[in-house]
């Protein structure tokens, strides 16, 4: 094979993103600087892998044979032309290979690209060469997705792909059914797959196309679990941004994350044998500025037009109920709800994960109560307040909020989950949920818990929810607790609320980075009600995978604290104006 074009540009591109000279957010500068650190120890006798010229070029030239499925080049008959990003991510998955065995290094990839930038025409032609190029005897390779139509996107384009290219259909032998693509001579296969596919199948590559759509891994696992006959199998999950931060992908993405840290020396969770690469922006980037479509697109100017990033940026800027689907969809930031309450980055922005609760022994706070059903989440939330110089000076202060939140679930509610299992797992064993033996939520432990924090607190009032915690109430009143039943009108909710907003901005709320609080305050969307703000949860009605009731504590605590300090005189809405929050 006569020189390397292809792998020469994936190197340059590798360099010129470490370098800056290509506009990149840290994870793929990190992806890139593990390939040039790889690089340099392949050539080391102790390099556990080498980097194979041959087969990354081979991949990247098939890619290169087929032509486009859809748009003004599919019109034009013209052939797929990968773009440097393409090209490092194919050598990257292909090129890498074990010295000692001479398979594939990479068996699990996870590449994130925001809409529009040709990823589905990247899982297609992996897909086909798996299927037909790869090597692998009677090959079986899936395209999954949640329903139909998404599962179709990647088999579609890879079947028009085939279809028109009729050198290689004759070469293979290939037979092309509506939803099937088959070489009859070692029935190797290409085939959509929608939902759990169940077990049975004997995959060479899945390739999983949105995975932030998926409510469960069963898809994901099941394709994983079903590999082990299989040499060098390869799972390649293609995704956007998405809502859900307990679900599979975000968990997944997650992992990606820890593994470029590791790569770049940054922790010690390094798989060697995951590939991931996650195209958005910083978090100190303006999600506002041109240079930011720039950074999160790779086919900027290619198949996403400036002029369309533009618009649909201005759009986002002029009407906020289209800012998270802005981020999400076209800079790959993943915020928790379509229509959030919360700006999840100001959120992360206050976490101080050095905050330690037995620092407040002793100090004033106020208390919120939130029970759930006896099979769902129940919250306990310590709300401690204190005055901070207002940035504008002069003297004058503000309150500001730290808060910490206790949330319960019965470990039997934990096996049922059908949705946030693998997340309510991981946060069992990170001690930030609570479990209570059982199939119910035991409300006596609930009850010793509150009694130990008020010996260790100044608890000034323990706020509950009059629907459903009256009898813990009543107990707790027996046990001495200044117990106030919360309510009395949609404008009580409010108050919390926009101090919580105002608070976030100007940075007078602290919380220890909990994150089974940080997945309920993403969690919450609004509705308005004669100018008030009213919290509900993202999925209200549906699937109730969303939880919201650690932030219902909170926001009931801080309610009692805000009128805490009100004289008798001053009606509601004039005490809050004193404060600075906005009210009817």
């Amino acid at each position: 094979m006569a020189g390397y074009p292809n792998v020469n540009a994936a190197n340059k591109y590798a360099r010129d993103v470490v370098g800056g000279r290509i506009p990149a957010c840290k994870w793929v500068r990190f992806a890139c600087k593990r390939h040039l650190d790889d690089l340099v120890k392949s050539k080391k006798r102790t390099g556990k892998w080498r980097f194979d010229k041959d087969e990354a070029e081979k991949v990247c030239r098939f890619a290169q044979l087929m032509p486009h499925a859809k748009g003004k080049w599919a019109a034009k008959a013209e052939l797929i032309v990968l773009e440097p990003w393409q090209k490092f991510i194919l050598c990257s998955i292909f090129g890498w290979l074990s010295k000692k065995t001479g398979q594939r290094r990479f068996r699990e990839v996870y590449c994130e690209v925001p809409r529009k930038n040709g990823k589905s025409v990247l899982a297609a032609v992996i897909g086909l060469y798996m299927w037909c190029a790869d090597g692998e005897f009677g090959a079986e390779v899936y395209c999954g997705a949640t329903t139909e139509k998404q599962a179709m996107e990647v088999f579609r384009p890879a079947k028009q792909m085939l279809t028109r290219t009729k050198k290689l259909v004759k070469a293979i032998g290939a037979e092309i059914m509506a939803r099937n693509l088959s070489i009859p001579r070692d029935e190797s296969r290409f085939e959509p797959v929608i939902g759990d596919p169940g077990d049975g199948s004997s995959p060479s590559c899945a390739v999983v196309d949105e995975y932030h759509e998926h409510p469960t891994p069963a898809l994901y696992e099941t394709m994983m679990t079903g590999m082990g006959a299989r040499d060098q199998p390869l799972m390649f999950a293609i995704t956007t941004a998405g809502f859900n931060l307990a679900g599979p992908c975000y968990i997944h993405r997650s992992q990606v994350c820890d593994m470029l840290n590791a790569a770049a020396g940054i922790g010690d969770q390094h798989n060697e044998e995951q590939f991931g690469i996650i195209y958005t922006i910083d978090d100190d980037d303006d999600w506002e500025s041109p240079t930011a479509l720039r950074k999160a697109n790779p086919n900027f100017g290619v198949s996403v037009s400036e002029e369309y990033l533009l618009r649909a940026q201005a759009n986002a800027r002029r009407y906020p109920s289209r800012q998270n689907a802005f981020k999400t969809k076209h800079l790959n930031i993943w915020v928790s709800a379509a229509h959030a309450w919360l700006n999840m980055s100001d959120w992360a922005a206050c976490g101080d994960t050095s905050l330690n609760i037995e620092d407040f022994y002793g100090k004033p706070c106020w208390m919120g109560v939130d029970l759930a059903s006896k099979s769902d989440i129940t919250a306990v939330a310590l709300v401690f307040r204190d005055k901070v110089e207002s940035p504008e000076g002069s003297g004058k202060y503000k309150d500001r909020w730290t808060v910490f939140c206790r949330s319960y679930l019965p470990e039997g509610a934990v096996e049922r989950a059908s949705h946030n299992q693998k997340a309510y797992e991981g946060w069992v064993h990170d001690g930030a949920l609570l479990t209570t033996d059982g199939d119910e939520t035991d409300f006596d432990v609930v009850r010793d818990d509150i009694h130990d924090l008020a010996e260790l607190f100044d608890v000034k009032e323990l706020v509950y929810d009059k629907w459903r915690a009256t009898q813990l109430a009543h107990q707790l009143l027996k046990d001495g607790a200044n117990a106030v039943e919360f309510g009395g009108g949609y404008h009580i909710m409010n108050m919390p609320m926009r101090e919580v907003e105002a608070a976030l901005l100007s940075g007078r709320f602290r919380h220890d980075g909990d994150p089974v609080l940080t997945w309920m305050a993403g969690n919450i969307v609004t509705r308005e009600h004669k100018g008030c703000l009213v919290p509900m949860k993202a999925d209200e009605g549906k699937t109730n995978m969303r939880k919201i009731d650690g932030m219902i504590a909170i926001l009931m605590a801080m309610s009692r604290a805000l009128l805490a300090d009100a004289p008798q005189e001053d009606t509601v809405s004039e005490h809050l104006e004193k404060h600075g929050i906005r009210t009817l």
